[in-house]
Parts: structure tokens; sequence; C-alpha cells
């Protein structure tokens, strides 16, 4: 059978993930998940793209979400870890997000302070607002906070595995999970069954694709679309600085996307919230043809 291996949450989009054991999946994402967005003066979002130092902020939200800490993956940078109050009260602001404009609450001049110091770039720190209501297309519409597009991402083993055999035929070193920035990590457990859309399909590259509805723990999700993939995969997440061509170049060869792009992983509109934990049992009660 297929189960969860990781969960990962970004509380603040473009920074580093946390690995969680158990979290509740909202309807619009693992609890905290891209809540919080740094942007420009002008509002408009930060991102890895042309800000890989991104990388190396590690945001921790609480569970109930009402303080978030600000460290740095560089303990001899000089930057003091910054706990924060979340407000939720204060006035509202416009922000651009792939050229849409929504709204954040900004969290004030010691969040602005922190991070225009640790980028380098005058920054400040919005939340999404409680009355958020951002619909995500896709196959199965649904909401999401500051992701790019759906609420969820999920990504196999199996997929990366098959990466990286390919990379290695190119001579290029293998890339850990974290690349690719997912939410939740599938993988085939060793005593699954095996069959086409067996109970073991995790053991398949890319059979993420061919998902279109399924359950994992309390929670029931529906498929939105092809994780298009960008320079983001680019950056070294330890490092905060953007590499080689690695893995798009690689990705090219196998994976493009007849609308445009390379593909890798599949992005998911939550149809029933629930609690998610490492170790549930992802069960596939739809399959489709795979978009191309």
């Amino acid at each position: 059978m297929a189960t969860v291996v990781d969960l990962i949450t970004y509380p603040v989009k473009g920074c580093a993930g946390t690995s969680v054991d158990s979290t509740y999946l909202t309807s619009a994402g693992l609890a905290h998940d891209r809540s919080f967005m740094v942007v420009s003066v002008e509002g408009v979002y930060r991102t890895q793209r042309r800000d890989p130092r991104l990388a190396l902020v590690r945001p921790t939200a609480s569970a109930d979400g009402s303080r978030l800490t600000l460290a740095s993956a560089e303990p001899d940078s000089g930057h003091g870890t910054l706990h924060l109050d979340v407000t939720t009260s204060a006035p509202r602001r416009d922000v651009d997000l792939f050229g849409a404009t929504y709204q954040g609450i900004d969290q004030g001049e010691e969040a602005a302070e922190w991070l225009s110091d640790f980028l380098g770039v005058p920054s400040r720190l919005v939340r999404v607002p409680p009355e958020h209501d951002r619909i995500a297309d896709g196959l199965t519409p649904g909401t999401s906070g500051y992701a790019d597009s759906s609420a969820v991402h999920l990504l196999s083993r199996a997929s990366l595995a098959l990466l990286n055999t390919r990379m290695a035929e190119r001579d290029a070193p293998p890339l850990a999970m974290d690349r690719f920035r997912p939410n939740v990590v599938v993988d085939s457990h060793p005593e699954g069954a095996h069959g086409e859309h067996g109970d073991d399909w995790a053991a398949e590259a890319h059979a993420e694709d061919r998902i279109r509805r399924m359950t994992i723990g309390e929670a029931e999700l529906g498929y939105a679309k092809l994780a298009v993939r960008c320079a983001v995969t680019l950056v070294d997440q330890e490092a905060g600085a953007r590499g080689g061509p690695e893995p798009l170049r690689t990705l090219a060869g196998y994976r493009r996307f007849s609308a445009g792009g390379v593909v890798f992983g599949a992005k998911f509109a939550v149809v029933r919230p629930g609690k998610l934990s490492v170790g549930d049992e992802v069960a596939v009660q739809e399959w489709g043809e795979a978009e191309s």
C-alpha cells in the first residue's frame, strides 16, 4: 500500500518548510501553510526565483497560529531569532501575487526590519486575512492561502528516484526532495500488493499524475492539476543560492507538458478537511488518464 512518509508545511511562502508528524488539513491546505508572505514595500510577493535567500529563513508557527518564529539557517550570520505575536486586526493592504491583487495584514516593523536585513532588500511580512476567499483553479476547484495555486502538492519518492536516475546518466548529482517543496510525500509500503492501479501504486514513478480522488487519514482530496516547475527548483535549499541547470534540464527531456513547461508532482484541492499523519494510508478512490 501507499503511505505518507513526510508532511511539510511552509508557514511563510518561499521560506523553508517544517516537517510535522501530524497536522490538520484545512480547506486551504495544511494548517498554516503559506499563511504568510514576504512582499516588497510596494506589496509584490517575494519569491526564491529572485530572492533565493528566502530558503534560509526558517519559520515556525504555533499550533493556534497566534505566534510566528523566524530563525536563520546561518547560525553565524548574526541574525537573531524573531518571536512575533501575529496580528489579524491591523489594517489590510493590497498585495500582488502573480499579477492578481489580494489582501494581506501587515505584521509590523519588527518583522519588516528582520526580513529586510536578512534578505538585503526592503521587505514586509503579511498574513492571509481570515476573510480570504481565493478560488484556486484546476479540475477540482478549491481554495488556498498564498500558495502558487492549489492547496496541496503531492509527490512520490518513486518520481524523485526516477529523476535522480536520469540525472545520474548526465553525471549530475542527486537532488533531495526539498528542491520541489511538496506538502505530502508518499512511498510504497514494502508489503503492498502489486498490479495496475493496485495498492502498491506509489512504487511507480509519476503514478500521482493519474489520481483523481483519494483519502488520507480523515481527509479527502481531489485532483486539480499537474505541478508545472519553475526556476525555484534550481535553488539549493540548504545554501539559499541558485545552482546549475538541474533539475529543469533533465526534466525537459521526459516531462514536457503540452501546455508549456515541465511537470513534476501533482496539485490537489481539499474536498473534505481532516487530520493527516505520517504513516497514513493513501487510498485512491478514482483514477484517470495523466494529462500530457
